[in-house]
């Protein structure tokens, strides 16, 4: 979404061009932000203790107090990750050690507002291994949709999501990993005691996210440790993720650790973070949160269909052309073409004994290319069907809305070297949410009808925004194409998800 962004640490002192800029009171000190003529942002403030030394792999502690004015005119360093080359910008992140990175952004409204504003707070995908709040400018977002916008980094890979059985004796619940979800939580309870002071609603707070961050968003809502910490929640592209157990995770955790000729905390706590980022890339490691029975009790599928959630409304969808960019990525942007010989394989090594119904079900004949073949698979395996399954396991108890973003354009100014047309990939949507689009007419007015249907949603609980097509509750899918948004009915069967919600075997 946008380019390079100028990562500065360390940032005391006050420059000169920040003398002007709007000054905010946290709990912790003053912020000096930047001015705009449509929005104010604050950057890098921390929300957090750094999670470094003692502190690596223990839940985030508050953060210091500061005395005089923090300047905020630049972003904190985003969490330790190895980077990402992809060229789907919306999805980067840039490379980095740091673990000094537990900092958000705050952007206002310019103008002044006698009333508190909602507030939404953006949760960055990136697979759990990549991505930083600051990627994602919501300057656009505030000012059009007149709202509080925050972003917020959280501990990625081996920082975020390592467990380990010697981490689990330190805890007094007995649990490891999953700190780069309690970051988040952490983040949100800084919302909750500070947001009043940047005009916002403390009692009226959307969390939000894409991928990994929709991941998340439906793991908060499925986490006591959230209780009260939001009002809406809005999961792009990401509800739904079956999770490893608690036990698996310490048992590959521990393995891992054995790499490095570690056994404990200790000896993995004095290794450098260049290390542990190296070694990290074990293609055998798996970063990502575990059901301990704390933090999240149970699998988000199980305590959905229980009802043991939060109840709060919910908006969640996916793309029309979700697993696109997975196959754009292992094959074309790799240097290498699916061919109709090697669809089948590709296919069983994924699914196993379940091949043979897969691939009767998605022909090759069906699709332009072997490419957007395997594209469907991939969009209605592990995004499209288990996310129409949350929607409407979540419609029992809360108002719920399930949306399809369809321009199969979105990403055509991209230019990119591959042999099948991207259509509306995963993450596609993202900067018509942000207001980022500079496309057709068209695409312009979805883009405006996007930012008002998720902000209205973040105001009252309700996507309705004037003069836009109305949006029913599910089962009912919003399709969200430039050339025309309707509510449909036919989404399970086109994604075939007779097929992907029932059980293996």
């Amino acid at each position: 979404m946008g380019a390079l962004l100028l990562l500065v640490t360390g940032m005391w002192s006050v420059p000169a061009a920040a003398a002007e800029g709007p000054t905010v009171t946290t709990r912790y000190g003053q912020v000096r932000g930047a001015a705009g003529q449509a929005a104010h942002s604050y950057l890098g403030i921390p929300y957090a203790a750094p999670p470094i030394g003692t502190r690596r792999w223990r839940p985030p502690e508050a953060p210091a107090r500061w005395s005089g004015v923090r300047d905020a005119t630049a972003p904190g360093d985003p969490c330790a990750q190895t980077g990402s080359d992809s060229p789907w910008g919306d999805l980067a992140g840039p490379g980095t050690p740091s673990e000094d990175c537990l900092y958000l952004n705050v952007h206002t409204p310019a103008r002044p507002s006698l009333l508190k504003r909602p507030v939404m707070v953006w949760i960055h995908g990136g697979g759990f291994t990549v991505g930083s709040g600051a990627f994602y400018d919501g300057s656009t977002l505030a000012a059009r949709g007149d709202v509080i916008v925050v972003t917020l980094n959280y501990r990625l890979g081996v920082f975020g999501y390592l467990a380990h059985p010697d981490l689990a004796a330190e805890s007094p619940e007995g649990i490891s990993g999953n700190y780069g979800l309690l970051d988040q939580q952490a983040a949100l309870r800084w919302v909750r005691d500070n947001v009043a002071a940047f005009g916002g609603d403390p009692g009226n707070v959307t969390v939000f996210g894409e991928s990994a961050g929709g991941g998340s968003v439906c793991q908060h809502l499925v986490s006591p440790r959230a209780t009260g910490l939001f009002d809406r929640a809005i999961a792009q592209s990401g509800c739904g993720f079956t999770l490893p157990t608690q036990e698996s995770q310490q048992t590959g955790g521990a393995a891992w650790a054995g790499t490095l000729g570690c056994a404990d905390a200790a000896c993995l706590r004095a290794l450098s973070a260049d290390r542990l980022l190296a070694a990290a890339q074990s293609p055998t490691a798996r970063w990502t949160p575990n059901v301990d029975g704390a933090v999240l009790p149970r699998q988000v599928t199980d305590a959905l269909e229980s009802g043991r959630f939060h109840r709060v409304p919910v908006l969640q969808g996916t793309t029309a052309d979700e697993g696109r960019l997975s196959v754009a990525t292992t094959y074309d942007l790799a240097g290498r073409r699916l061919t109709a010989a090697g669809y089948p394989p590709a296919v069983r090594a994924l699914y196993g004994d379940r091949a043979d119904a897969v691939l009767a079900r998605y022909p090759l004949s069906d699709y332009g290319s072997p490419a957007e073949a395997l594209g469907a698979v991939l969009t209605d395996s592990p995004f499209a069907c288990p996310q129409s399954r949350t929607a409407g396991l979540m419609a029992r108890y809360v108002r719920s809305y399930q949306y399809e973003f369809a321009d199969r354009h979105a990403m055509d100014h991209l230019n990119l070297p591959i042999s099948f047309p991207p259509g509306a990939p995963h993450g596609s949507e993202i900067r018509y949410v942000f207001g980022a689009v500079t496309g057709t007419p068209a695409q312009n007015a979805l883009a405006d009808t996007m930012l008002g249907y998720w902000t209205a949603f973040a105001r009252t609980g309700v996507p309705y925004t004037a003069g836009a097509p109305y949006w029913p509750l599910h089962p009912k899918v919003q399709v969200l194409d430039p050339e025309g948004v309707t509510a449909q009915t036919t989404f399970p069967e086109r994604h075939k998800c007779d097929l992907w919600n029932q059980p293996a075997g």
